[in-house]
């Protein structure tokens, strides 16, 4: 499987609620989005993962590094989205592996009623580090 390494970037508006505290909503135009986070940070990371998601059912605008003018105490900012990187991520569906191990595990497996597929995936997310 190819990698992909694309990348997009958009501007997107926080605002401070001023009815709920440590509250931000966060307005992504290009997608006409919006989100919210508990800090600008998390704001910040929210629209990130808003915009991921997005992009596994649809295709992304090319990017806008346009910023949209600020009104009050809204803070502009762009973001940085790697939709690739996401999907990888975040795929779960699950695909059938056909593999190949010595039939005493087997037994012993099925006696002790082993699900080897989420023993399998398991031992793959320890040895890549996910």
């Amino acid at each position: 499987m190819s990698v992909k390494n694309r990348e997009y970037i958009y501007p997107v508006i926080i605002t401070p609620e001023s009815s709920e505290p440590h509250t931000f909503t966060v307005e992504i135009p290009d997608i006409d989005g919006m989100t919210e986070g508990n800090s600008v940070s998390d704001a910040l990371d929210m629209a990130v993962d808003y915009v991921g998601a997005y992009s596994l059912d649809n295709e992304l605008p090319p990017s806008n590094t346009n910023l949209p003018k600020q009104h009050g105490n809204q803070i502009i900012s762009l973001i940085q989205v790697h939709p690739d990187e996401y999907r990888r991520k975040h795929d779960n569906k699950v695909i059938k592996k056909t593999l190949s191990i010595p039939n005493y595990l087997n037994e012993l497996g099925k006696e002790q009623n082993i699900n080897f597929s989420e023993v399998l995936t398991e031992s793959l997310k320890e040895r890549l580090k996910i």
